[in-house]
């Protein structure tokens, strides 16, 4: 057995860095928990108030707003979960017909369509594992659907194309099309016609195991009932948010940076029900559903990174143009540009505060005076593996810090290759070791669980150490033979 019999404080953030003793036996060395020289472990600072609110109003926010917290289904929990996604999704759409449409000869449409196809499944992907989710427990059944138990066999054309067909003399199917979301005129354009149908494909593969479908054109070969898309979506709404304020200039790039930015707010927002979920399901002790919505959170992390990754295929020379006619950079700001999302900065700190729910996960209060009772109760469920949902739900906890760091690296390569290392650097032309950016702040310093990080250095020091024991006896045993 693990002997939890400590002879020392737990290491943590804010105690100076020594060496525990797993027993007499074996000593452990901790990995340093110290920062690295000009890295705090401080939550990321939003950009001035007038950058944020002009970022805002470029990309219509505030409207955009309107449309995700609308609350129309009163008796659907998750309402303010899927409304965001699914706008996201349809603002893809829009994505498509604006590359396509790129009249530019040097434009790399190619590689857009690949690009924008992958984008689609993987929001497709998250979108059906939230309807999974969607009709568990007291959720089960709130969703908007039409089928012909729903609609007493009594089916209207409120602003949708609505097919019902026999499959066998029991079995009706409802196959809804909606006519106000753009995937349904893609797949009738030449251009468009092989990426729309590899995306209602998407739709029916990912959406298997949902106990419904979209409702958007996807065959629904398996006859399930279709969610009231364009009731939830509104798609009409959502497009009339196309044109932006700045419309009026005359660069390709414009519509291409204006829509990348619209999707990517939409996943912030749903990110943003999630964190407020998962710490409910924390309280609720639901620790299995709750560790569901973490390694969610950690794809949805992955998600903003790919969608970030879309500038790569911006025009550079039409891109910083672009960067100067919207007046992007005040000379005295030297924040990295994702700062001016006051979204992205909140659900940053979010994510950052659900370490404060390990005690409480755990079950353990904080030792006031800094004892390793929270190591002690970690190093215990890891081992005896009981409670087997709350260790999945510090593995998410721990992914999706994972996840959240690689963003803003990745982010601030990004902003070398489009814009110049100066750039990533935050206009600094000298950068010391003693100094460092926010955007670098965010994926060196120290992890957020110093208790998980600690309780697992000492399990794999000590089954290294019972596995070097176990050799050593077993060399003896050989060779008194």
């Amino acid at each position: 057995m693990l002997d939890l019999d400590w002879k020392a404080k737990m290491v943590s953030s804010d105690l100076p860095n020594k060496s525990p003793k797993l027993s007499n036996k074996l000593n452990v060395m901790i990995p340093s928990t110290t920062p690295f020289r000009g890295v705090t472990n401080i939550s990321p600072v939003s950009a001035s108030d007038s950058s944020c609110t002009a970022y805002e109003h470029y990309l219509r926010l505030p409207e955009l707003r309107k449309l995700w917290t609308c609350k129309e289904f009163p008796d659907w929990k998750n309402e303010s979960i899927f409304k965001p996604a699914l706008q996201a999704i349809e603002i893809t759409f829009r994505l498509i017909s604006t590359v396509l449409l790129d009249p530019r000869p040097y434009a790399n449409r190619r590689e857009w369509k690949r690009r924008i196809e992958s984008l689609a499944t993987a929001q497709i992907e998250l979108i059906a594992i939230l309807c999974e989710d969607d009709e568990d427990g007291d959720t089960r059944g709130k969703a908007p659907v039409v089928d012909m138990c729903s609609s007493k066999g009594i089916l209207g054309r409120d602003g949708s194309c609505t097919e019902v067909w026999k499959v066998s003399p029991e079995t009706t199917v409802v196959n809804k099309t909606s006519e106000a979301s753009l995937l349904p005129l893609l797949s009738t354009w030449q251009k468009s016609e092989d990426m729309a149908q590899k995306i209602f494909y998407s739709i029916e593969c990912e959406m298997r195991r949902c106990p419904y479908t979209l409702g958007i054109g996807e065959p629904n070969l398996a006859g399930k009932p279709n969610l009231d898309y364009d009731a939830v979506c509104k798609p009409s709404d959502v497009h009339s948010l196309k044109k932006n304020p700045y419309d009026h200039i005359e660069n390709h790039e414009n519509q291409t940076l204006y829509t990348t930015n619209q999707i990517l707010e939409s996943w912030i927002q749903v990110a943003k029900q999630l964190v407020r979920r998962v710490i409910e399901r924390i309280e609720s002790k639901k620790f299995d559903k709750a560790s569901g919505d973490c390694y969610l959170l950690e794809r949805i992390w992955k998600l903003l990174s790919e969608i970030e990754d879309l500038h790569l295929l911006m025009d550079p020379d039409d891109f910083l143009k672009l960067k100067n006619q919207l007046l992007m950079r005040s000379l005295d700001e030297s924040e990295a540009f994702c700062f001016r999302s006051r979204a992205l900065v909140e659900i940053t700190k979010s994510c950052k505060e659900l370490k404060h729910k390990v005690p409480e996960i755990l079950g353990v209060e904080v030792d006031p005076k800094g004892g390793p009772r929270i190591q002690e109760a970690a190093m215990r469920l890891y081992k005896e593996k009981r409670d087997f949902e709350k260790i999945s739900l510090l593995q998410g906890l721990q992914a999706t810090e994972a996840a959240l760091k690689r963003f803003f690296y990745g982010y601030k390569q990004l902003l070398a290759v489009v814009m110049g290392s100066l750039e990533a650097k935050g206009n600094r032309v000298l950068v010391s070791p003693d100094t460092c950016d926010s955007l670098t702040q965010l994926f060196l310093e120290p992890t957020y669980f110093p208790s998980l990080d600690a309780a697992k250095t000492f399990l794999g020091e000590f089954w290294s150490h019972e596995h070097s024991a176990l050799e050593k006896r077993n060399r003896r045993k050989y060779s008194k033979k």
